[in-house]
């Protein structure tokens, strides 16, 4: 962390007195508020002000420090917590429930309250339908990495074999998955013994080039569900 520059708390409270006086609420999440911050780390705000017509975010420089902001009404941020919940990503709500108050002018609790609901719920259960066909699109995937020979082609699939495998035994399990880093925190949430297997097994491949330990491991994902879906397979017909 860079010595000069202020402590989080006290910079993100600066930033909303010079640059929203007027909000109704502001919390900081984000690194800085799990202690999980780096070197790279930059400050989580999100706003709740009246004032504001429709939600935006923004990224600035203050004090040293990267800030994204995130702006809401007090009614917009909804459409963002329906829109988290339905793609399973619980971005803001997160935030919120985790964050730090900045400013609160009695605001603050009942959209953290909505916010830890949403979270304690989890996401909509995947339809059999759903899962049929994530089976089959991870089955090809696997096909591909499988029989593949380039070693260029293998790393690109193995990496979207990961990232489907992931989502698959998240959302099976009515768990909340994410993008990125949040990827394999959020298996972490689920399982993290199965999670070191995971890390261990794709590790183990990008360094040796040994697909054994991957496949055996997305077959298990997938074996409560029927394992490997490819014939009788159809879309839209």
């Amino acid at each position: 962390m860079n010595p000069n520059r202020l402590e989080p708390i006290e910079a993100a409270k600066q930033f909303i007195s010079i640059y929203f006086p007027y909000c109704q609420g502001a919390i900081l999440a984000g690194s800085v508020v799990r202690g999980k911050a780096t070197e790279t780390s930059d400050l989580d705000i999100v706003v709740f002000s009246e004032d504001t017509h429709s939600s935006y975010r923004e990224s600035l420089i203050f004090s040293g420090w990267p800030i994204e902001v995130f702006v809401h009404n007090l009614v917009s941020y909804k459409d963002y917590f329906e829109s988290d919940r339905k793609r399973a990503r619980p971005s803001l709500p997160r935030m919120i429930a985790e964050g730090v108050s900045l400013k609160n002018e009695g605001i603050l609790e009942a959209i953290q309250e909505e916010a830890k609901q949403i979270l304690a719920t989890g996401p909509e259960l995947w339809s059999v339908e759903t899962i049929k066909i994530k089976r089959y699109f991870i089955t090809d995937a696997l096909d591909d990495f499988i029989g593949s020979n380039n070693r260029a082609e293998e790393l690109f699939i193995a990496n979207i074999l990961a990232e489907l495998t992931c989502e698959f035994i998240l959302r099976t399990n009515r768990r909340w998955i994410g993008a990125s880093k949040w990827i394999v925190r959020s298996l972490k949430e689920y399982d993290e013994a199965f999670t070191d297997q995971f890390v261990e097994a794709f590790d183990l491949y990008y360094k040796t080039g040994q697909k054994s330990e991957v496949i055996e491991i997305v077959d298990k994902a997938l074996y409560p569900y029927g394992g490997r879906l490819f014939e009788g397979f159809s879309l839209g017909k």
